[in-house]
């Protein structure tokens, strides 16, 4: 079993983009917007902040109260969209629930959107036409192709179906021509699909989710799940201990994907910017 260490293509990442940001003749602009106080957005916001100083991009975190008003809130966005010194804008979520998270996203420019959620960018990533995809599934992407796990022809199995991992990986998957299964919670005998999976991606939530049985021998695991045990620990969504003699590689938790999703948002807000100047 071999480790798919995260910080290694994370740091590989960082420098790539760093010497082409060094390029442009003005910082890159990343903005972030957040709603409320939830705990976990803090400590996103905090590394994504901090890619951002690594990088030398002009990083402004715009807070809002809990209760802000949808129009005001879009009114922000907008402002944003016209503002040539900002190449990206994400509005951290979860956001509160009197705010519809579809009309805000839709609200950011496809050309600035690098969490990839507008419906403009997943229309184009579903017909493979070049544009921002979502951070983590691209990130799921560029780990397998660091350790020369090819896709082509492999039976994938993605359990979780949401708009920022789920679904797109399973679009990135089907481009780079592997067999895409794609589960969820209504997905009848899942250990079915589960242990048929060349490479097995879990992002559901829940912690140590799937066990030995659930994995073929020699299978590639990617585990998008975080999660806080009782002892403070953190795991993810694989019982790691039980299958990794099982596997043949492995994303670790923590140090596995979380580490790619900040390296691709760095790379999608140089990407905003490139996009940006051909589409002018």
């Amino acid at each position: 079993m071999e480790l798919l260490d995260g910080k290694i293509v994370k740091k590989e990442i960082l420098d790539q983009v760093k010497k082409l940001v060094n390029d442009i003749n003005r910082p890159l602009g990343l903005t972030v917007i957040q709603v409320g106080d939830d705990e976990a957005s803090k400590v996103y916001v905090r590394q994504k902040e901090k890619m951002a100083n690594e990088l030398g991009f002009n990083f402004n975190h715009i807070k809002f109260d809990a209760d802000i008003k949808q129009e005001k809130l879009l009114k922000v966005i907008d402002k944003l969209n016209k503002d040539d010194t900002v190449d990206g804008v994400l509005v951290q979520m979860p956001i509160p629930e009197h705010l519809d998270s579809k009309i805000v996203q839709n609200r950011i420019s496809p050309l600035k959107d690098v969490d990839g959620l507008t419906d403009v960018n997943a229309g184009c990533l579903v017909h493979n036409k070049d544009s921002l995809v979502p951070c983590t599934p691209q990130g799921i992407i560029d780990l397998l192709k660091y350790y020369n796990i090819s896709l082509e022809g492999r039976n994938v199995t993605i359990v979780g179906r949401s708009d920022l991992v789920g679904k797109p990986l399973a679009n990135l998957m089907i481009n780079n021509n592997a067999t895409v299964c794609l589960c969820h919670s209504k997905t009848i005998d899942l250990k079915k699909y589960t242990a048929n999976a060349d490479i097995l991606v879990v992002a559901v939530g829940k912690a140590n989710f799937i066990k030995e049985d659930d994995v073929k021998e020699g299978a590639v695991i990617v585990d998008v799940g975080i999660n806080r045990q009782d002892d403070g620990k953190l795991c993810g969504d694989v019982y790691f201990d039980g299958v990794k003699d099982k596997v043949s590689f492995i994303t670790p938790v923590p140090g596995g994907v979380g580490q790619m999703t900040v390296a691709e948002l760095a790379k999608n807000t140089y990407k905003a910017y490139v996009l940006r100047n051909k589409n002018r």
